[in-house]
């Protein structure tokens, strides 16, 4: 059986391996490392993300996420991150999904730089909105939303977002799936939820709008 003690960019694929999922390209990995690297040193600087270490990052938040990107639906040209943070979902969706346009936008301006140098860094088909989400005057094929504030409030305001018949994308827990879907009240026709890699509890919902 392989460790992880291997290093380098074998890591990421290994764990990907491991969960049955399949492995990056070598320059998806390339831009995988170099997003870690930026946010284990910011993260000295600045609170981006309560896991710290390296392995910690890896699996507990960029395979969930490269799980989650790789199941967006097809045709998709434009995705919201609501409260991007530290860049997650929406910088492995843009690193894996290069063919959507990605907005992450983040309220806070010192995570909102960390998001701006990682887009530039990376040359990722993505573009940063300092401010309130619920504030943008523009409609997004999908909305995504992981471990935002006021799960509610986020809820019904994302729901506003979407264009058309879009999407919205929550990653939250099998416990919290009644109370997403009730919040965003009977717009929506909601999928099977997608439990994520490497978690018991862990799961991506997904509602189309009717």
């Amino acid at each position: 059986m392989t460790c992880l003690n291997s290093g380098g960019s074998e890591e990421l694929n290994i764990l990907l391996r491991r969960e049955g999922m399949d492995e990056l390209s070598d320059a998806q990995i390339t831009k995988f490392e170099t997003y870690l690297d930026l946010l284990l040193k910011w993260n000295q600087r600045m609170n981006l993300t309560a896991v710290r270490d390296r392995i910690g990052i890896l699996t507990r938040h960029f395979v969930e996420c490269i799980a989650c990107a790789r199941a967006l639906p097809h045709g998709l040209e434009t995705v919201l991150d609501f409260g991007s943070g530290a860049g997650l979902p929406g910088v492995p969706i843009a690193i894996c999904r290069p063919e959507i346009t990605v907005t992450l936008a983040e309220s806070q301006a010192k995570k909102a730089g960390f998001l701006n140098e990682a887009v530039r860094v990376l040359h990722l088909r993505a573009g940063v909105f300092t401010g309130r989400a619920e504030t943008i005057n523009t409609a997004f094929d999908c909305v995504t939303l992981r471990a935002v504030d006021k799960m509610d409030d986020a809820v019904r305001c994302a729901s506003s977002l979407i264009s058309g018949r879009g999407y919205l994308a929550v990653m939250t827990t099998t416990r919290a799936v009644e109370e997403v879907t009730l919040t965003a009240g009977n717009r929506f026709k909601w999928d099977v939820p997608i439990t994520l890699p490497g978690s018991d509890l862990g799961v991506v919902l997904f509602g189309s709008l009717k």
